[in-house]
């Protein structure tokens, strides 16, 4: 499958903490030759860390849509990669799709718990949630209305991960 048949398109890299969503999105990006936004590196950039209220997420969320709309703007694909556990900060990648007449596509990373767990005990170099961050997001994670190729960061290796997105790209 070469990447350069795969519509521009805006993919969302979205679940839990700790699932392995930065990882896997990197590395479609690479494959595809597009750029990746990270809510937990705008965070960052932005001196924003350990800012979780509601208005701080949303300002956040909303650089990454900003940054998004640029790239859209000059017609490419842009993978992006944050949570999205709520239904309103989906929707409004579904605006942002539907403005600049791209496919949206979503692909859900998950991992069992006990992987979860040993993973946000781990620093890493720009996510802070811990697992009680991830048992909060994890009860209020509100169940997406449209189809996702769901992967099981666990379960498969990395490049698999990838041929198997490239694959749902193509349909």
């Amino acid at each position: 499958m070469d990447s350069k048949n795969i519509p521009n398109s805006l993919i969302v890299v979205f679940g839990l903490p700790g699932t392995g969503k930065t990882t896997f999105a990197k590395a479609l990006a690479a494959h595809l030759n597009w750029p990746h936004f990270n809510t937990d590196v705008i965070r960052s950039e932005l001196g924003k860390r350990q800012e979780y209220d509601e208005p701080t997420k949303a300002w956040v969320y909303g650089k990454l849509l900003e940054r998004t709309a640029v790239e859209l703007e000059k017609g490419g694909g842009v993978v992006l990669d944050g949570t999205f556990f709520k239904e309103d900060l989906r929707e409004a990648c579904r605006n942002l799709a539907g403005h600049y007449k791209r496919p949206l596509k979503w692909i859900q990373v998950s991992a069992a718990e006990d992987v979860i767990r040993q993973r946000v005990s781990d620093p890493r170099p720009y996510s802070e949630a811990d697992f009680q961050i991830y048992q909060k997001i994890r009860d209020r994670f509100e169940p997406l209305k449209e189809p996702a190729l769901k992967l099981s960061s666990d379960a498969m290796q990395l490049p698999e991960m990838v041929v198997r997105a490239m694959k749902y790209l193509f349909q």
